[in-house]
């Protein structure tokens, strides 16, 4: 039999709790809740005596969740939001429950399309919202709660801080060409014949520039022709239709234009550029009951992409 919730555990307990939690301060907390600090120490005193254990380390000038506290607050906040989910569709305000997703254009055109008809089949009068852009852009709107999660490729490490990463698949660069281009009718094709024709390269800033740069100087290839720096897949996909340019690219970009005979690979070994795709969260908020159903529609997708 579930054990029961104890009565005294109140609304303006769990909210106390993530202000704090979030804020990692009594005195911060105080401010945003607009409550004086000895009420918010006596709130979270309350909470820990209700629940048998302590739920935050008060060793330091900033409190941070003991293993305990880490654990309640994955609900809490869960729940909260799941309340607050299903006062809105109970009040008839459906346009309040919006998912907020930051993908790279590698998911948006692999992943995302399946996972979200999926996800509004099973959850009408829920709306997501998709924002595409460079990882770093992608990254900001997440520190600053603008997106619930961003999907795509694990950021360099210092750039991770406080933030967290669950891997979904792996996946490759590769290099697109349309049909009937000149380099796909060698008999003998290495990478250094791509310096004949222009390129388009991921911009500077892109999580899969480094990997291209060093996976291109490994063969001796120092200076492309009339190089063009997208990150657009729109863009992308009209000029090598149109020209005999090489696009280096994530391979979920051009997965479907590929499979339908739009575009084709260059036959060339980019297995050295291959690295981690999955969702990016903060680690200091649980994703929506919402949020947690898109994750789960993605995450069956997913596991489908070889």
């Amino acid at each position: 039999m579930p054990q029961r919730i104890d009565p005294r555990i109140k609304l303006r307990h769990l909210t106390c709790f993530l202000e704090v939690a979030r804020l990692n301060s009594v005195v911060n907390a105080a401010e945003a809740l607009h409550v004086s600090q000895p009420a918010v120490s006596k709130t979270i005193q309350e909470l820990e005596h209700l629940l048998g254990g302590s739920l935050f380390d008060r060793s330091k000038r900033n409190l941070f969740l003991t293993p305990f506290g880490e654990t309640f607050h994955r609900y809490a906040s869960t729940s909260l939001a799941a309340l607050r989910q299903g006062l809105d569709v109970a009040r008839g305000a459906h346009e309040a429950v919006t998912i907020r997703v930051g993908a790279l254009p590698t998911v948006s055109a692999r992943i995302l399309p399946g996972a979200v008809a999926g996800f509004t089949a099973r959850s009408p009068g829920i709306h997501t919202r998709i924002t595409t852009g460079p990882n770093d852009y992608l990254l900001t709107l997440l520190r600053t709660g603008d997106v619930d999660f961003v999907i795509g490729r694990m950021a360099e490490p210092d750039a991770m801080a406080g933030l967290s990463f669950e891997h979904l698949y792996s996946e490759r660069v590769v290099m697109a060409v349309r049909p009937g281009h000149p380099l796909l009718g060698e008999r003998h094709f290495n990478l250094t014949m791509i310096e004949r024709h222009q390129t388009l390269m991921p911009t500077p800033s892109s999580l899969i520039r480094r990997l291209v740069d060093r996976m291109l100087l490994t063969h001796g290839i120092t200076d492309l022709r009339d190089e063009v720096e997208t990150v657009s897949d729109a863009f992308g996909r009209a000029y090598i239709s149109q020209t005999d340019a090489v696009w280096i690219i994530s391979e979920g970009v051009v997965a479907n234009d590929v499979a339908e005979g739009q575009l084709a690979l260059l036959p060339v070994d980019t297995s050295e550029t291959t690295g981690p795709v999955g969702f990016t969260t903060r680690t200091d908020t649980a994703p929506s009951l919402a949020a947690s159903s898109l994750i789960q529609s993605v995450r069956d997708v997913a596991a489908g992409v070889g």
